[in-house]
């Protein structure tokens, strides 16, 4: 929680972002460091080297004048801010940044996308959460003095679960924050007996050395679930494992962990298996 990146397009996504990231920060002494990505169209690389020049400069020096005016906002004062511009939106850029700079977690806004548009083409949240390797905040809406005091972890609670849940225990240490463990039960090949579901918890708590209560929350589907869950106990925050699934096996295997962060409203964050 010492450096958090929040990538920028200057939006109000991305101002909603920077002030629960600028929250957190002060909480935590933490320092933030505010990445935009430019965009150079393909077309622009066929141009000669003085052409591509000339155009990235005009857009780097747009970006900061940008910067001066989107950082100028009074919830910054007194925290380590640092802007950074990298050349192409891809992600794996923002690893690049997370390495070099040693990160522990990208908070990032995002509207959510809703039906096709979702599955043709995601949102960036998305597209974060699948590439990145550290920790992803997902947020929405506006929230005044944004505090985590109590954080829901979702899993199914199988072995390949079990470093992600230790991130998320470790997370939530480390902002004094109660943690609610949940695996929901859904009708159909998935359902679990009772039984099943406390030896499967049993099993996984076993080794992972760990003595905490999971709730078993029964629901249509496990999204569902999770945010009916979360609303019951007033949850801050809404922690998931994700595979990062990419390319045919995204499409048509999905990923719950990013269908809840399209469709959240709460926060959440994700922890990469």
């Amino acid at each position: 929680m010492k450096k958090i990146i929040v990538p920028v397009d200057f939006s109000k996504q991305s101002e909603i972002a920077l002030k629960a990231a600028a929250s957190l920060a002060k909480k935590k002494d933490s320092e933030i460091y505010v990445l935009h990505m430019l965009e150079l169209s393909a077309a622009l690389m066929t141009y000669n080297e003085h052409a591509q020049y000339e155009h990235a400069t005009f857009l780097i020096k747009l970006a900061e004048k940008k910067f001066a005016s989107f950082l100028n906002r009074p919830y910054l004062k007194g925290l380590k801010i640092t802007p950074i511009v990298k050349h192409h939106k891809v992600y794996n850029e923002v690893n690049e940044v997370v390495e070099k700079h040693n990160v522990d977690l990208i908070v990032m806004g995002s509207h959510g996308t809703d039906g096709l548009k979702e599955i043709f083409v995601g949102s960036n949240a998305e597209k974060m959460v699948r590439h990145s390797k550290i920790p992803v905040m997902v947020i929405k809406d506006e929230i005044e003095d944004f505090d985590i005091k109590r954080v829901v972890f979702a899993c199914d609670f199988k072995e390949e679960n079990i470093e992600a849940f230790k991130k998320a225990v470790k997370f939530a240490d480390k902002l004094s924050a109660s943690l609610f463990l949940v695996i929901i039960n859904t009708p159909g090949d998935n359902f679990l007996s009772t039984s099943d579901a406390y030896s499967r918890i049993s099993k996984f708590l076993h080794k992972a050395s760990s003595g905490l209560k999971v709730e078993i929350y029964n629901d249509y589907s496990v999204e569902r679930g999770i945010h009916n869950f979360s609303n019951s106990i007033n949850a801050d925050l809404i922690g998931m494992p994700t595979h990062g699934r990419k390319g045919l096996t995204h499409f048509f295997m999905g990923s719950i962990g990013e269908d809840v962060v399209n469709h959240s409203k709460i926060p959440v964050i994700t922890f990469k298996i």
